[in-house]
């Protein structure tokens, strides 16, 4: 009897979980439904609709949004519940345990088809619509005859200018080099904080977690260009705002590359500190870091490739190194130079690259 009454609640489970994924599945497809019919009602909306100047008027479509949300999803109920018409959503998020079968109907007679049709075609109509795409000016005469006069001065360096090129080259190799170095060791300690398998202890150290987490996501998600705009502002024009910026844009990253190695780590070295009777210190120090220390290494050189690239970029707005020879030189329409920082700036990069490349592979 009890042999029965286990297998019928194993059957139970079952049951439940399905109709629960089943749920799952059909507010997902509902959903990417609605938000397909609001991308697509708003571009006709837009596109028969008088033409606005200035800023739009944010509450009229914030009620239009959500009213075509709204029509897009009981839309969407009403095809597939009772006109058991399939939806791009319902064709994204089917399970196979329930999905219809492959049908041999030709393409063209999917409404699925036509919903991804429609989706694709005005998508691209909006982008070139927001992104001003146009054949002419690509092929006008008098922006052909700039850049021929710009390639020309490029691809005939003046390479008067090159002594302060190797300077200011060098000068960007050490603002990556120290961002990198002081970002290392707080990264190292900050990754096993934002490390799931390690802070899920208790709700307390998830709290830790998750507002960790949270931070370094928003600080990474600001590119390193902003942040030097904001060093710049701090402690003045020069390469300790770029050094600032790229350490602050560094830490964030290689928190979260470092935080992700920590999660895939094997439970088995960790399982056998804890049953020594080692504290979480000691866990992590023994069972932890051995298995990440290299993946680490590897990472940081590679931060390091980065950050060399990114400081030619931030010298752009003040960040100090070779950026600032080019923003100059751009700036007086003097070609010859800019070519020359270009060739250094490519030869660098390229090192760098072709040494960062070989010592990962050395290292694993």
């Amino acid at each position: 009897m009890s042999l029965l009454n286990s297998d019928a609640s194993g059957m139970d489970s079952s049951v439940s979980q399905m109709e629960k994924k089943k749920v799952d599945v059909a507010f997902k497809s509902l959903v990417l439904d609605a938000v397909i019919f609001w991308f697509l009602a708003l571009s006709v909306i837009s596109m028969v609709g008088p033409e606005t100047e200035g800023y739009i008027d944010l509450q009229y479509y914030s009620f239009l949004s959500l009213g075509l949300l709204v029509v897009g999803g009981a839309l969407s109920y009403v095809l597939q519940a009772k006109a058991s018409i399939k939806t791009l959503g319902q064709s994204v998020f089917a399970m196979p345990q329930f999905g219809d079968e492959q049908s041999q109907t030709a393409w063209y007679l999917s409404f699925s088809n036509w919903e991804l049709a429609l989706a694709f075609v005005f998508a691209l109509k909006s982008g070139i619509a927001f992104t001003d795409f146009s054949l002419i000016e690509i092929f006008d005469a008098n922006g052909i005859e700039g850049v021929k006069r710009i390639l020309t001065g490029i691809l005939t360096p003046d390479f008067h200018i090159l002594p302060r090129a190797i300077e200011a080259v060098v000068q960007t190799i050490f603002i990556a080099f120290m961002a990198t170095v002081l970002a290392v060791p707080i990264a190292f300690v900050l990754s096993f904080l934002c490390a799931k398998n390690i802070m899920s202890g208790n709700s307390f150290t998830f709290g830790i977690y998750t507002v960790l987490r949270l931070v370094t996501n928003i600080t990474r998600s600001i590119e390193a260009l902003v942040w030097a705009i904001v060093f710049t502002v701090w402690v003045g024009v020069g390469p300790f705002a770029g050094m600032l910026a790229l350490f602050l844009h560094s830490v964030a990253s290689l928190t979260k590359n470092f935080s992700e190695l920590a999660e895939g780590i094997s439970d088995g070295p960790v399982e056998g500190i804890k049953s020594t009777g080692a504290g979480p210190l000691q866990v992590v120090w023994f069972a932890v870091v051995p298995q990440i220390v290299l993946p680490y290494t590897a990472f940081a050189i590679y931060r390091w490739d980065i950050n060399v690239r990114m400081a030619t970029i931030i010298g752009l707005v003040g960040g100090g190194g070779i950026g600032d020879l080019l923003i100059e030189a751009q700036g007086q329409l003097r070609w010859g130079e800019v070519g020359t920082l270009v060739i250094v700036i490519a030869v660098v990069v390229w090192l760098m690259d072709a040494a960062s490349a070989y010592l990962r592979e050395a290292i694993k």
